[in-house]
């Protein structure tokens, strides 16, 4: 049942990529510097974080948006906890966006005072570990658990990189009052992209004119990204993915889960989780049907 060390690292209680990252990094980043005007994405993996990304990089960047800035995705928001070589994080333009996978106890102390914004996003956990079992075939610098069942058991358990999907959100709900932070789900960006937009530049103090706001909307939608090699992190090495097997964006959507998870799967799946997840001050949207 327990994850292979090989793959994953665990540092007070959560679980990190191994070869992205190390005991000693993911200590030092209590400490990191935290500027006023930085913003962070924080999610439970496949829950929309490369969508988010995007989306921040059109309202903030105008070069991106008119399309004259080729910047990768990854450079423009970089993660936090996983640094690919050896950027310099306190020399990054203003105003720096970041992504991360942390949970909240982990974050940089600065931002529990209330320093800098957080964006935190979320994603009903069927459709989320639906996405990161294949994802986790994709990713050759996680384990793959061909077995579906086994997946799923291992998720429920919060064996998996990023740990329990639901300490994570509850954690980050029920410290909100220590953060300067905006709640989206992934669901409410399906249905209405618009306003969700509008929240991000409201809550970044961003004024876009009609036609910038348009432009943010067209090109954010999930299909419009996955044709953009910068958007769907299309310029991975061989090393972290395997191309064969997938695209870092898959499908994008809500109610995906119905089509892998058989009647007992998905009951066992509420058994574990559906009682604690009443707590949660979300309501879950299950399927692109129902209503927000």
């Amino acid at each position: 049942m327990e994850p292979s060390k090989e793959y994953l690292l665990k540092y007070k209680g959560f679980y990190f990529v191994a070869s992205y990252t190390s005991l000693e990094y993911v200590a030092s980043l209590e400490d990191f510097e935290i500027k006023d005007s930085d913003t962070f994405i924080a999610t439970y993996p496949k829950s929309g974080t490369v969508w988010t990304q995007n989306i921040l990089s059109l309202i903030i960047h105008e070069g991106h948006r008119n399309g004259t800035e080729n910047v990768e995705i990854m450079k423009r928001i970089p993660w936090l906890e996983y640094k690919m070589g050896d950027e310099d994080y306190a020399n990054l333009p203003l105003p720096r966006v970041f992504a991360t996978h942390l949970p909240h106890y982990l974050v940089p102390r600065d931002l529990r005072k209330k320093r800098g914004r957080i964006i935190y996003v979320t994603r009903n956990p069927k459709d989320v570990m639906v996405s990161y079992y294949h994802f986790s075939k994709f990713m050759s610098t996680l384990e793959e658990v061909p077995d579906f069942n086994l997946f799923m058991e291992r998720f429920l358990a919060g064996k998996v990189f990023a740990s329990s999907w639901l300490d994570h959100v509850e954690g980050w709900y029920s410290h909100a009052e220590d953060f300067n932070i905006l709640f989206l789900t992934y669901e409410e960006m399906k249905k209405d992209l618009r306003s969700a937009v509008l929240k991000i530049c409201n809550f970044l103090g961003k004024k876009l004119s009609e036609e910038e706001l348009d432009s943010v909307v067209r090109q954010a939608t999930f299909e419009n990204m996955r044709r953009d090699p910068r958007a769907n992190y299309e310029n991975l090495p061989d090393s972290m993915a395997a191309k064969d097997k997938g695209s870092f964006l898959r499908k994008g959507t809500v109610g995906d889960w119905k089509n892998i998870m058989t009647v007992a799967q998905s009951e066992r799946f509420d058994e574990v989780l559906q009682e604690k997840m009443r707590t949660l001050p979300i309501k879950f949207i299950w399927d692109i049907n129902d209503e927000m």
